[in-house]
């Protein structure tokens, strides 16, 4: 049997935490279909070969339920736990998102300006399709502007050891220099394609309007006021240090770890934000919504969330196995919004974000009209390849037959989020 640490049920309104044993009884009920889905988060993970992970519901204001499953760290068997920090990689998009519409309702720009407005670099991309200028915020929030997915646009692959390339770009000048080597590869706004560096011009662009560094926007604009107080970017505060959950990638049995406490560099916008599952709870009952909380409307009102949840472009890609970004249950295809994907199943709306990078692998997911969200990291991807051991994978892909989520994904949409009273 998996080992289980122990449950923290934090409790919303008034944000006490409560660290509780597994013997002890004084704990809220945990709703029953939240508790079947534990045994069956363990059993997957087990199945996975997973090292850590941890996982967290919400429904409107009940208690919010949290459980854990083995090590943050393997070498040692430090136990993941409610203090455990990991890379949440792509779901950072979501903020970055929610950046930009509250710069768009400030009056700041709009959604369809020109990209090349605020950062004119880009006028250095080849574009057979017209002029660049046609490239708006919109395309690059719904990942319709034709760039390409990763930020470097090409791989370490020529040496065994990969240690002197950086993680990621470390300064914006560097994926300058990459911009005359860059095409658009489809008619803007003409069909999705996920891409990477779109979100790194999306950070360029609150940085330039704001005067603001992104992580220094996103922390006074959405963290602080939410109260996220140990969550951070890139390498952690010195005292948070212990927290921070390793990550690993798997081929077969042979797990390699991955480097650790990694910097996204310049791609902070796109991959760059660190929480334990408490913090993200927050950010979680934020999104879902609490009248009661006049501090959400003032990060960002709902109407503005609601466009940002209405899909517009499939993500299916034809003759491609689905993915976590591009399957959804009995073959259901998941939409673009703004920064967020949107996925009907049995006529009911689901909105979520995915994200991969460097052997975490992360789900955030919403029921807006049943006031719930869940919340799932992973610290080990199953990439069904080995890879190399001095460098981080800044595109963790992981192998679409064994990605965990998309199992723990239909049982979360077919038995818990309509089960919870």
């Amino acid at each position: 049997m998996p080992n289980r640490i122990h449950r923290l049920l934090v409790l919303g309104g008034a944000g006490l935490l409560l660290l509780t044993s597994a013997g002890n009884a004084a704990k809220p009920a945990v709703p029953p279909s939240v508790g079947r889905f534990e045994q069956s988060f363990d059993a997957v993970l087990g199945q996975h070969k997973i090292v850590g992970a941890a996982f967290g519901f919400e429904h409107a204001g009940d208690p919010a339920t949290e459980f854990y499953f083995g090590d943050a760290r393997r070498d040692s068997h430090h136990k993941v736990d409610a203090r455990t920090a990991y890379n949440w990689a792509s779901i950072t998009k979501t903020m970055t998102a929610i950046a930009i519409l509250q710069l768009r309702d400030r009056g700041l720009l709009s959604l369809d300006d020109p990209a090349v407005r605020y950062v004119p670099e880009l006028r250095q991309v080849h574009d057979t399709f017209g002029p660049v200028d046609a490239i708006t915020i919109r395309e690059l929030l719904n990942h319709s502007a034709g760039f390409r997915n990763p930020t470097w646009p090409w791989d370490c692959d020529a040496t065994p050891n990969c240690a002197w390339q950086p993680f990621e770009p470390t300064r914006w000048s560097q994926v300058e220099a990459m911009l005359p080597f860059t095409n658009v590869a489809f008619r803007p706004g003409s069909r999705w394609s996920y891409s990477n560096v779109g979100y790194v011009f999306l950070g360029q662009i609150i940085e330039r309007l704001t005067g603001d560094d992104y992580e220094v926007y996103i922390t006074k604009n959405i963290l602080m006021p939410l109260g996220m107080t140990s969550s951070y970017f890139d390498k952690a505060p010195y005292f948070l240090e212990p927290d921070v959950s390793a990550s690993y990638l798997r081929a077969g049995d042979k797990i390699t770890p991955q480097p650790l406490n990694f910097d996204s560099g310049i791609t902070v916008s796109n991959s760059g934000l660190k929480a334990p599952i408490s913090d993200m709870l927050k950010y979680e009952r934020f999104l879902i919504g609490d009248p009661h909380q006049d501090v959400y409307d003032s990060v960002l009102k709902r109407s503005s969330l609601q466009e940002a949840w209405t899909g517009t472009l499939p993500t299916a890609e034809p003759s491609q196995p689905a993915t976590a970004y591009t399957g959804g249950p009995g073959g259901s295809v998941p939409m673009m919004g703004l920064g967020f994907f949107v996925l009907n199943v049995n006529g009911h709306r689901y909105v979520y974000h995915d994200g991969d990078q460097g052997g975490f692998t992360a789900e955030l997911m919403l029921d807006p009209d049943r006031h719930s969200a869940s919340i799932l990291m992973s610290n080990t991807t199953d990439t069904g390849a080995p890879t190399d051991t001095t460098h981080a994978e800044s595109n963790t892909e992981p192998d679409p037959k064994t990605d965990l989520r998309m199992t723990l994904r239909d049982v979360l949409i077919q038995s818990v989020f309509p089960n919870v009273p």
